[in-house]
């Protein structure tokens, strides 16, 4: 262990070139053996765990290359001439904010250049615009200072056009520097021209960790210069040792994975990439956002569908403010759609590593980065292969459920008691929100009863067992509650959905209005009772004197002249709302009522289904597709069951009217003929005579 040590301590500080009797191979002092020897000459590297770091110590390179008297002036020879830092538009978040903290600049420092509109890529910055700041920035007496190209950006991979930045560069005397994915395609044998570009910039920033797949590697940023007391100063540079182990952990790993290994990991990865993109090229309705860049290890793909009467143009062409906001709806929901696919993706094929992102002309999208990914998760052929049949599983659902939303949208429109919600960030074929009779529409808080309406119209959806699947939002509580449809597939009869909903949701209020009206009568009849059991018992009393309530005298009078008192009571009737006495009810031991409890409200229509069919799905009368053994025979049956029935009704009224004068069919007598004859059996009774002795 202590050999190697020594060996990596004289690596990292000797600067000529040594042979290695092993293996034959030349390493070049200060630069990563191996597979980048001979393409980035003469530099020197600085190891660190932040990748960002590397950047903030060439900035202050820079800084001190340019401005002769900084370390005695200080910031008094910045503020004389401000620098400026060119980071393109594209650039990973956060980083010009991080260089500013780190320089002490302020945010005036940084020029932001915006990338291509018209010709060429949108990912990649705008060299004819940037000559144009930079001029504007030198008639103003600020010094144009660093400039920071992309060589695959964080977002698609796409590469600038380093070459011709470099000139720009050379012209105005600014440091380049370049980082990216794909500075790791420069280990490869074969490597396009614009990454190639790259080993003539001033400094490069190298992730080789993700790359190769090894934790706890440090970062290493390769850079030119030739002063060493500058570099020094710059702490790019160190004399503690330390700071020099700091390579330990890069450069065992290198010498495990030896050159063959490295450069395996890395073309593995561009296969993977290279293979999923050729195979989406033949699946309809994706789009892939880097056809141009041939050799990038990024592939970056979205859903799209372009509706009838549609200009597939209409997003780089300025439109008017109705389709304008057209065009946004679609895009919102596509941008829906496409979240949804890739959560779906991550989840069927985890060990592909997919990650979902927003762009901002693009939209929403998903980002296949094996470089970054394939080595920790084991990504193979076989994965991108199953991640494109997922693919194409889950198209035929996006496209029915962005077809079937517009007509989700009128036959809500259509129905009595639905308000359609307009939410484009919902990936399903809509919201509807079902609108009471107490419902205040002027106002969003949440409403108590919607809620509760809502709550149990979700409850009876679900209990349905349709292929649909419905949920109830919004997440934040302060608005009014909503029913939201997910996902459909292209046998869903969207008439039958809405009119269930409509129904379903009219049953539950008018229940819910029968059991408040229902608790208010029965709390006013306990009253009522009380009130009348309390006469009753007062008028007892008076009936039958004050001696017989003193304890022993009214004994001995109740022995000699018992008193015959009926058994009275009260009963209430829940369907009629009134109070009746038990009277009749102890006499003739009958219990009746003359009012007929409402029948329970339906829908207005009601459709057969085929034995097996789920709700909302659609007839099959009629399809192509329908086998003859098996869904020929249910629809017959349904067929006969129809006419059957049809039949019987009319055999029914055929009946009715050829024998006017036959007697009908016996009926139940009404409680008041139950009554009569209760009474006439009491009349027809002997009457037993009292006993002398109880007279």
């Amino acid at each position: 262990m202590g050999k190697n040590l020594k060996e990596a301590m004289k690596m990292l500080e000797d600067s000529q070139r040594r042979t290695e009797e092993e293996n034959g191979k030349k390493l070049l002092s200060g630069d990563i053996p191996g597979p980048l020897q001979g393409r980035y000459e003469n530099g020197c590297a600085y190891f660190h765990e932040e990748e960002r770091e590397g950047l903030a110590k060439i900035c202050r390179l820079a800084i001190h290359s340019r401005y002769e008297d900084f370390v005695v002036d200080g910031f008094n020879v910045l503020y004389n001439r401000k620098p400026v830092l060119y980071l393109s538009a594209a650039a990973r978040p956060g980083l010009g904010q991080y260089l500013c903290n780190q320089l002490g600049l302020p945010f005036p420092c940084l020029c932001r250049v915006p990338c291509n509109t018209v010709f060429g890529s949108q990912h990649q910055m705008d060299v004819a615009f940037l000559e144009k700041l930079i001029k504007d920035d030198i008639e103003r007496g600020k010094l144009p200072l660093l400039l920071v190209a992309n060589a695959g950006t964080a977002a698609v991979g796409h590469t600038d056009k380093i070459g011709r930045l470099k000139e720009v560069c050379e012209q105005y005397g600014i440091w380049l520097h370049v980082e990216g994915v794909n500075l790791a395609t420069l280990a490869l044998g074969y490597v396009s021209s614009s990454v190639l570009a790259a080993t003539k910039c001033d400094s490069m920033t190298l992730t080789p960790g993700p790359w190769l797949g090894l934790p706890a590697v440090p970062a290493v940023t390769l850079y030119k210069h030739d002063d060493p007391a500058l570099t020094l100063v710059s702490g790019l540079t160190s004399n503690k040792p330390a700071d020099k182990l700091r390579a330990l952990p890069l450069w065992l790993s290198l010498q495990y994975l030896g050159l063959d290994g490295i450069v395996e990991r890395i073309k593995h990865a561009c296969q993977l990439s290279q293979r999923l993109q050729e195979s989406l090229k033949k699946v309809n309705h994706i789009k892939i956002l880097v056809e141009d860049e041939l050799s990038s290890p990024v592939v970056v793909f979205r859903f799209f569908q372009e509706l009838p009467g549609s200009d597939p143009g209409l997003n780089a062409i300025p439109a008017p403010s109705a389709a304008a906001s057209a065009v946004g709806r679609e895009r919102h929901s596509c941008d829906a759609l496409n979240r949804w696919l890739g959560e779906q993706l991550k989840q069927l094929v985890p060990m592909s590593g997919l990650t979902v992102m927003d762009l901002e002309v693009e939209g929403t999208c998903v980002r296949f980065s094996p470089l970054m990914t394939a080595a920790v998760l084991g990504t193979r052929g076989e994965d991108v292969d199953q991640l494109v049949a997922c693919v194409q599983s889950k198209l035929p659902v996006l496209t029915c459920t962005l077809q079937l939303r517009e007509e989700f949208k009128q036959e809500v429109e259509a129905t009595a008691g639905l308000l359609y919600v307009d939410d484009p960030n919902w990936p399903g074929i809509g919201v509807v929100r079902y609108e009471h009779a107490n419902d205040d529409k002027s106002s969003l808080k949440l409403d108590p009863e919607g809620e509760k309406i809502h709550a149990g119209l979700l409850k009876k959806l679900n209990e349905l067992e349709s292929d649909l699947t419905f949920k109830m939002g919004p997440e934040y509580k302060s608005m009014k509650s909503c029913i939201y449809i997910g996902m459909a597939s292209d046998d869903i009869d969207i008439s039958e959905l809405v009119e269930t909903i409509a129904v379903t949701a009219r049953e539950i209020e008018e229940d819910s209005r029968l059991l408040e009206n229902m608790t208010e009568v029965v709390r006013k009849g306990i009253q009522e009772a009380q009130v009348q059991l309390q006469k009753a018992n007062e008028e007892r009393l008076l009936e039958e004197g004050v001696l017989r309530q003193i304890p022993v005298v009214g004994s001995v009078l109740n022995w000699f002249s018992p008193v015959q008192a009926s058994q009275k009571g009260r009963t209430f009737n829940l369907t009629a709302g009134s109070l009746e006495s038990t009277e009749h009810t102890y006499v003739y031991k009958v219990q009746g009522s003359g009012v007929t409890p409402p029948q329970t409200p339906t829908g207005t229509r009601t459709k057969q289904r085929l034995p097996g069919q789920k709700p909302f799905k659609r007839s099959l009368r009629g399809s192509d597709a329908i086998s003859e053994t098996s869904s020929v025979g249910h629809i017959e049956d349904l067929e006969k069951m129809e006419q059957s029935s049809g039949g019987q009704e009319a055999s029914e009224a055929n009946s009715h009217e050829r024998h006017p004068e036959a007697p009908a069919p016996p009926e139940a007598e009404p409680p008041g003929a139950l009554q009569d004859g209760a009474q006439g059996l009491q009349d027809d009774r002997p009457q037993v005579e009292e006993p002398e002795s109880l007279r």
